[in-house]
């Protein structure tokens, strides 16, 4: 069996996971999510506890059977802890300014770049003297956290070589030697 799919989710209280067919929906007091569960995986849930199973052994269906079981456990932590994701922006003159559902990065180009952000992710850009912007996202879902926040990184990488553009808190950018000196 699959060490992952194999594991049960015990369901903490104040969460509630309804099973509609092939589609599972939890709700919370963060918010609720819905998933659909491939026919080839059953879901059980009894006395507070969720279990997975599978048809056959075929690798198709080990694959899925580990891949749904951590799918409704993100839904489980998402809709009782939440997730946060935290970017620093660094650069001389980058910025970064948030106001309700708008992200206004300055990254260095000949406009400042605004962006959208979805209604379920709050979003807070803080910026503190001598230090580097942060852009924190907040949200019950993983998988739209993780989304978004690549997709504000990807408007400006970090580069290797002066340590400029978008990262992770906590992210190691490896960094290279400039050019050697002239030769004489």
């Amino acid at each position: 069996m699959s060490r992952i799919g194999k594991n049960p989710i015990t369901i903490p209280s104040g969460v509630e996971v309804k099973l509609n067919g092939n589609v599972v929906s939890v709700k919370g007091s963060k918010g609720t999510l819905t998933q659909e569960i491939d026919s080839c995986v059953t879901l059980i849930i009894e006395d507070n506890i969720i279990t997975f199973n599978r048809e056959s052994d075929a690798p198709n269906h080990r694959a899925k059977h580990g891949l749904y079981r951590a799918l409704v456990d993100n839904m489980i932590t998402g809709v009782s802890q939440g997730y946060k994701k935290e970017m620093e922006v660094i650069g001389v003159g980058y910025r970064a300014t948030a106001t309700g559902q708008t992200l206004e990065l300055s990254l260095g180009y000949s406009h400042a770049i605004i962006l959208e952000v979805p209604s379920e992710i709050k979003v807070s850009a803080e910026t503190l003297k001598g230090k580097a912007p942060v852009v924190t996202l907040e949200s019950h879902d993983k998988q739209l956290v993780g989304q978004v926040a690549a997709k504000i990184r990807s408007l400006r990488k970090p580069e290797p070589y002066k340590g400029k553009g978008i990262k992770f808190v906590g992210e190691i950018i490896r960094r290279k030697a400039g050019k050697a000196a002239g030769k004489k």
